[in-house]
């Protein structure tokens, strides 16, 4: 993964984010798999809950598996961009997950208009 300072992002309105970052989210939430894969290039990186997931195969796997495994709602609560490659989204989750309320933030790397990389963290 990608060492970024994520402390130099500056908040951007959700409708500021690249189009490959609203249609990822908006496919995620519909939990809509094969547009989400269609977001990443081949040999995406994405890291999530400690698990590290590298090319379509594996991501899609990971999607396929979080997509039943628990349900929630997202809400997207906020919008930052370090630079053209680099943006991070605030999402506040709520479900039957452990826990059951979380935010997290969604750190994009993109390379071109596709996500190369994708950071899942508290």
């Amino acid at each position: 993964m990608s060492t970024v300072d994520w402390s130099r992002a500056t908040t951007i309105a959700p409708a500021e984010l690249p189009a490959t970052i609203t249609a990822y989210l908006a496919a995620h939430q519909a939990r809509d798999v094969e547009t989400e894969i269609g977001s990443y290039t081949a040999d995406a990186v994405v890291a999530d809950d400690g698990r590290v997931h590298r090319g379509r195969d594996e991501i899609r796997a990971w999607l396929s598996s979080a997509a039943v495994e628990y349900t929630y709602t997202t809400e997207l609560t906020g919008a930052a961009r370090v630079d053209d490659e680099h943006y991070d989204v605030l999402q506040h989750l709520e479900g039957d997950f452990p826990g059951a309320v979380v935010d997290l933030h969604y750190r994009f790397t993109l390379r071109g208009s596709a996500i190369a990389e994708l950071a899942i963290e508290v």
